[in-house]
């Protein structure tokens, strides 16, 4: 199967680059021109968009979620004559608000990646329409797998769980930046400070995955009675850490919501 990307800012170069280790059959396009070196990195093609429209078999649609009427309206001919499986990973916008934009009843995938996809560690939401035939899921699934975990959800639930595994890498990063810069402050080498970080995080981030306790319960077995850690956490606690959080899970999914109108 042919991959088209119509797009490939740092969301879809990161897909792309995981793709490449499934097929080298994948054409680039952007506007900038700079997915032209990355098509030289990975072995594949750049072409531009109405190329990617004729040729390829799987598109993947990584414009920003404002553009996405703009960028298929030219290209509603094509799709429609040749009904590909179209891959969108626009914020927002629904499965049938892509269909409608690309002029067509097709084939669509909406999928909510996040940047780890590069490394190999990432989690991606999906749901998709009647349209896609099991065994182009399946394909199109094994192709992918190198991603990282692909979970299928119902749409309705995307945005806002988008929010957790999207959104999410960037409050993470954030986060392991005040706890180095912290340490900094006590006296760590930033460089050492950012690696304790980075490891406890996969560290606690397994303790999750693999032992079927809660957070919470996982962060009590760490808290002894007048302790360090309690007295950290209760620092975390007074500047109101729970409730940022939640503001911040918050903001975003409005974002989404407003980014899909």
């Amino acid at each position: 199967m042919k991959y088209g990307f119509i797009g490939c800012g740092n969301m879809g170069s990161a897909i792309a680059k995981a793709l490449s280790h499934s097929t080298k059959s994948i054409t680039l396009t952007d506007r900038s021109g700079k997915a032209a070196n990355l098509a030289k990195e990975l072995g594949c093609n750049y072409a531009d968009n109405q190329t990617v429209a004729e040729t390829c078999d799987r598109i993947f649609l990584a414009v920003k979620p404002q553009m996405m009427a703009d960028v298929l309206k030219p290209l509603q001919p094509t799709l429609k004559a040749r009904k590909p499986l179209l891959i969108s990973i626009a914020a927002g916008l629904t499965v049938l608000r892509i269909e409608e934009m690309a002029g067509t009843s097709l084939p669509v995938i909406r999928i909510m990646p996040n940047t780890p996809v590069a490394v190999g560690s990432g989690m991606t939401l999906y749901c998709y329409n009647a349209l896609v035939e099991q065994d182009v899921l399946s394909d199109f699934l094994r192709d992918v797998s190198p991603c990282g975990q692909w979970d299928e959800l119902e749409e309705s639930l995307i945005d806002a769980a988008g929010v957790v595994s999207g959104c999410g890498p960037a409050y993470m990063y954030m986060f392991m930046d005040a706890l180095a810069e912290g340490a900094v402050a006590c006296g760590i080498p930033k460089d050492k400070a950012l690696k304790y970080a980075a490891t406890t995080m996969i560290g606690a981030a397994k303790m999750v995955q693999q032992t079927g306790q809660t957070p919470e319960a996982l962060k009590n077995a760490v808290c002894s009675p007048g302790g360090s850690t309690i007295a950290g956490v209760r620092a975390l606690e007074e500047g109101r850490f729970y409730e940022t959080i939640h503001a911040c899970v918050n903001a975003a999914y409005k974002r989404n919501q407003e980014l899909g109108k």
